[in-house]
């Protein structure tokens, strides 16, 4: 098996103040690493400031740096799928441009991996940038999503990660519109070659974070339904205990009518039943529609993204349709 180059795909979006930093950091590591083959890959996720001109300029001074200029800002997953594509070493390292995947921890990665891991994951055991209540979402989400997902995702393992050559030819045949990598790392993983290294994630050197709430939620609510059906089994669940209540709560009036006599007025009853059954309505086929809306994003098989892949001898065009690179 082939150990002689690495790939390092970096996803960065509007990360100006970072880029440059980063590199050096990895030019660092890299002398201390036996491995001579290695390219630096950017993906700029259509940054609106001068990302894309500082990787430009690193590239013009070392042609290890490639760059994957996508032509919009397609998201964080379709970023790290475009330098995926793009990757040509025997193994592939993740990472996020804003310097909170350490890369002093790179050496480590290739050396697990020359000793035959074939994946190689980092665990986040504390992040110095995050609050006390940022954390306790994050593990309140981990825990709501590996119990209703098929999928069991390991917590606090962020986008860091080593992957070998023979997964990533695997991980290309995956062309969901919407998907997360994860996700899709955790349904292909051996039990018997992956590492696992734990780190500390330091403080931004420059900017802010790019997931805010809203996002984070998005993430949460995509990760469980890409990867599972409970919630639909749920919806079922919910709608035979709501007719089961409501068919005790008929006998109840029938029995305090007719046995009890003593009739009491149903306006009251008669509201709450109606806005508790509606509101049950309204979850369940919120539910339904997530599912319905991913499948109309899917059938439309739109290309992933589009993109200019660029070294320092050339500039092609590339366009990610249906699993396959169209240049």
């Amino acid at each position: 098996m082939n150990k002689k180059s690495v790939s390092i795909v970096v996803s960065a979006y509007n990360e100006e103040g970072n880029v440059e930093a980063l590199y050096k950091e990895v030019k660092k590591v890299l002398k201390d690493v036996d491995i001579k083959d290695v390219e630096l890959i950017y993906v700029d996720d259509g940054s609106s400031d001068n990302t894309h001109k500082k990787c430009q300029a690193l590239q013009k001074k070392d042609k290890m740096v490639k760059i994957v200029h996508l032509k919009r800002n397609f998201g964080h997953e379709i970023a790290m799928t475009a330098g995926m594509d793009y990757a040509k070493g025997d193994a592939v390292i993740f990472m996020d441009a804003d310097l909170q995947h350490p890369p002093v921890y790179i050496k480590e990665m290739i050396e697990a991996w020359q000793q035959g891991y074939d994946i190689v994951l980092t665990k986040r055991v504390d992040n110095v940038a995050t609050s006390a209540f940022y954390k306790f979402c994050a593990k309140s989400f981990y825990k709501i999503l590996n119990l209703l997902s098929d999928t069991k995702i390991p917590e606090k393992t962020p986008d860091f990660r080593l992957i070998d050559r023979k997964y990533i030819d695997f991980l290309k045949n995956f062309n969901e519109q919407d998907r997360l990598f994860r996700g899709l790392l955790s349904w292909i993983m051996p039990n018997d070659k992956v590492k696992v290294i734990d780190f500390v994630a330091p403080q931004r050197l420059s900017g802010e974070s790019k997931y805010n709430f809203r996002k984070s939620l998005q993430l949460a609510i995509n990760s469980i339904i890409q990867f599972s059906v409970k919630p639909l089994r749920f919806s079922t669940y919910l709608g035979v205990i709501t007719a089961f209540i409501a068919g005790m709560l008929g006998l109840w009036v029938i029995g305090e009518h007719f046995i009890m006599h003593k009739p009491t007025p149903g306006y009251a009853t008669i509201m709450v039943t109606m806005i508790f059954l509606g509101s049950v309505q309204l979850i369940v086929l919120g539910i339904i529609g997530e599912y319905i809306g991913k499948i109309h994003m899917e059938v439309k098989k739109r290309p992933l993204y589009m993109a200019d892949y660029e070294t320092q001898e050339e500039v092609k065009k590339v366009i990610r349709n249906g699993g396959k690179k169209d240049i």
